[in-house]
């Protein structure tokens, strides 16, 4: 099934006008990866991260730069509503704060981070391959004196739950409204841009929402799982897609820190 959407979006997107600006690097909105929350979920920061989670979730549920971002299945998920509509995030674009967050805030983590330390980062690199390390070298070194500061938490969307939560077509207008933030990661700016062309009025476009755009290599498709566990609540495209920043807006990348990735 998520093959069909995946080939769909692919289709789409050779029909999609330049100005959505729609990106390779994000799959098209509307996967349904089974979450269901009653209400808006309860959000914590990530000490020292530009991140939060949410504690009270059964899931490895996030938010940064003004988007949610969910990992389960071995994929990784990201929408602009904490319900959805769900687009799929190939490895080679995950934000590196995403990447950076430690396992100890993962809710859910996978089998495959038993014995990994608590406070440093998943080992992307050991799960995703020799090719993937190449691509995203250096994410697990950054200047922890320069990490910036979160974006604003959409308490807005405190008010939609249950039978009030709004469908695509209105979730645009609603975000325009309420929420003026407007994020500097280039996979989240694309993001906003595809949401908005599918309720018909894009949002501002990559040239006005500044903030500066890395270089990197076309991404590899994401793997794909059967199954995806149900959240429950208490317990103009270019050659070149971008990549995600790691570093705050309008400055050079960060240096290395004193010490190589955890282990």
């Amino acid at each position: 099934m998520r093959v069909g959407l995946i080939a769909l979006w692919m289709l789409l997107f050779s029909l999609t006008p330049a100005t959505a600006q729609v990106s390779v690097g994000i799959g098209f909105p509307g996967v349904s990866i089974g979450i269901n929350l009653p209400s808006y979920p309860q959000l914590v920061r990530v000490p020292g991260y530009p991140v939060y989670y949410a504690p009270s979730l059964n899931s490895n549920f996030f938010f940064y730069d003004g988007m949610y971002w969910v990992y389960q299945g071995d994929n990784w998920y990201a929408s602009s509503w904490y319900n959805g509509p769900w687009g799929l995030v190939a490895p080679a674009v995950v934000p590196l704060y995403i990447l950076r967050v430690p396992v100890r805030y993962y809710r859910q983590p996978p089998v495959y981070f038993g014995g990994w330390r608590a406070d440093a980062p998943p080992r992307w690199g050991d799960h995703w391959g020799r090719e993937w390390e190449q691509q995203r070298g250096g994410w697990d070194r950054w200047n922890h004196s320069a990490v910036p500061a979160p974006a604003p938490l959409p308490s807005y969307q405190r008010q939609y739950s249950g039978d009030r939560y709004p469908p695509v077509e209105k979730q645009n207008v609603l975000r325009s409204q309420n929420y003026r933030y407007q994020p500097r990661d280039v996979v989240v700016r694309e993001h906003y841009q595809q949401q908005g062309a599918l309720s018909g009025s894009a949002p501002a476009q990559r040239s006005a929402l500044g903030g500066p755009v890395e270089k990197s290599t076309r991404p590899p498709q994401p793997k794909h799982s059967n199954a995806a566990p149900q959240l429950q609540q208490g317990s103009p495209p270019s050659s070149r897609p971008p990549s995600p920043q790691g570093s705050a807006p309008g400055s050079r990348p960060p240096g290395p820190c004193s010490g190589r990735r955890h282990g």
